[in-house]
């Protein structure tokens, strides 16, 4: 359960503006994942969440600045684990099966990991596809998909 409720939490303050351990139990809880303020408070711990200073003059919960790689691949494990239901190539594009709702929580990890052959993705709600540059980079990184798993 732990690793489905941080990949929602991610999910959540990537799509929300959260400014407290209230408001982000409440999200979690429109999601179906009842949550008490001490779990909540150690999942930000352990994802190393900070409050940032937003456009709008408000704090509110991102992923910390500290090693960016470091943190893209923890998330991109916990999604994932506990997530991805299946994936496989199709020349050059990966198509992922996940859980319902949790597609675009795939793509935007490995959208914001810079890959450079990932030309892009598509999410729809349990699908992702991914465009690679060629057919060895889909083998490639469906072999980083299968280490993960």
């Amino acid at each position: 359960m732990k690793p489905t409720r941080q990949s929602v939490i991610l999910k959540i303050i990537s799509q929300e503006n959260v400014e407290t351990q209230n408001q982000l139990m409440q999200a979690l809880a429109r999601r179906g994942i009842n949550s008490t303020q001490a779990t909540v408070s150690r999942d930000i711990k352990d994802m190393r969440l900070v409050k940032k200073l937003g456009s709008d003059g408000k704090y509110h919960y991102v992923v910390g600045d500290t090693d960016d790689s470091e943190v893209y691949m923890f998330r991109l494990q916990i999604i994932f684990k506990e997530c991805v239901t299946s994936y496989e190539t199709a020349q050059n594009i990966i198509v992922i099966k996940t859980l319902p709702g949790l597609a675009d929580a795939a793509c935007s990890t490995l959208d914001s990991m810079d890959i450079p052959e990932l030309v892009g993705s598509i999410a729809g709600d349990d699908t992702a596809f991914l465009a690679m540059k060629d057919c060895e980079s889909a083998k490639n990184l469906c072999e980083e998909i299968r280490k993960m798993l």
